[in-house]
């Protein structure tokens, strides 16, 4: 028996809503470097003029062999299309809102976006991070966001200052070895 959503079962405090409710993100920074800005313009071209292109024969293939139902070519290609449109849109709606940021700072031996930062943690481990946009961040190479608990925490800072900062595994203490621009 179907049930409807009478008075009584009708949600009325937050808990019945909390699965549902999907709090805005924060609005990102809007910077980016040289080559991140070329990346993302590339993929935008990539994706809108060579993937898209090949993906909607595709799906028109599949979709001429007929019962398009247990077509298993058809409903991948139409997920596959779905995919692309959606990152396209996205990346036409960000890339006019990106601010390319190719000049170096006054102070060099200061922390600004697109430093190259070596430091050395509280054990004494060295890492080398660069301060880039959110839309170019990669912890494998090193691509730290603007955003990120560390990057705020070291921006302005200088080379030998030993800065405290807070982040997802606890506080800790970070040394700036060296500060460079490229």
């Amino acid at each position: 028996m179907a049930r409807g959503w009478g008075k009584e079962d009708s949600p009325t405090d937050l808990e019945a809503h909390v699965s549902r409710y999907k709090a805005p993100q924060a609005k990102s920074s809007p910077y980016i470097t040289p080559e991140g800005y070329a990346r993302l313009k590339g993929e935008y071209h990539q994706l809108f003029s060579v993937r898209r292109p090949e993906v909607v024969r595709a799906l028109s293939a599949a979709a001429a062999e007929g019962d398009r139902s247990e077509n298993a070519e058809y409903i991948y290609r139409k997920k596959e299309l779905r995919e692309i449109d959606r990152r396209v849109r996205y990346l036409q709606k960000r890339i006019p809102d990106l601010k390319v940021v190719d000049t170096k700072p006054a102070d060099a031996r200061r922390v600004f976006f697109g430093a190259w930062i070596e430091l050395a943690d509280d054990k004494g481990e060295m890492k080398t991070y660069r301060i880039v946009g959110p839309d170019e961040t990669d912890a494998a190479r090193g691509l730290i966001s603007v955003d990120s608990p560390l990057a705020r925490a070291l921006l302005k800072r200088a080379e030998g200052e030993v800065v405290a900062a807070r982040l997802p595994g606890g506080e800790t203490e970070i040394e700036i070895v060296s500060v460079r621009y490229s």
